[in-house]
């Protein structure tokens, strides 16, 4: 048995729409087709809709200036916003890792459900939405670069964090 203070390893799975639906959604790559606007020169393809004006709260879209911070890493927080989503997309292709949890029914979510831990690596061709409520790490750029950050901006601040009660340790498989 694993003493508290132990981590476990988790290794990175590819992102897939299938795998990460029951903790957002994926911007690009394998979406279903739409609809060609402009004379044929793009396709607009309908995403999922992100979260954001709830409690007053209003779209904020800024540029954050990710430092590389690569795998391997540990894990031993993760947060949540609860009020409104939350958007990383990445600027000329950098890769990222995201490590996500689901709430933990038996405490009504309040904390992570540490058995739902997963942690996906992202290409840098697409980006993800987290729904509210689900948990997971801040950005884990694994190279020096920029993202496209869309979340919700309120006078209440939308911030849940709680340490893990085993670290994780996530590596490439």
């Amino acid at each position: 048995m694993l003493s508290p203070m132990s981590s476990r390893t988790l290794l990175v799975q590819p992102l897939t729409q299938q795998a990460f639906a029951p903790y957002g959604d994926v911007l690009g790559g394998e979406v279903a087709s739409g609809l060609f606007i402009n004379g044929g020169t793009s396709e607009k393809i309908a995403l999922g809709d992100p979260a954001l004006t709830g409690q007053d709260g209003e779209p904020s879209l800024n540029l954050y200036r990710a430092r590389a911070n690569p795998l391997p890493f540990t894990a031993v927080e993760l947060e949540r916003h609860c009020i409104g989503s939350q958007s990383f997309i990445p600027l000329a292709g950098v890769p990222f890792v995201v490590i996500v949890a689901l709430g933990d029914p038996s405490t009504d979510g309040k904390t992570p459900l540490e058995s739902s831990i997963a942690a996906f690596w992202i290409d840098g061709s697409c980006g993800v939405t987290f729904k509210p409520a689900t948990w997971h790490h801040p950005l884990l750029s694994q190279r020096d670069g920029d993202y496209v950050v869309l979340e919700r901006r309120g006078s209440l601040v939308d911030c849940e964090i709680q340490s893990l009660k085993q670290p994780v340790e996530v590596r490439r498989a």
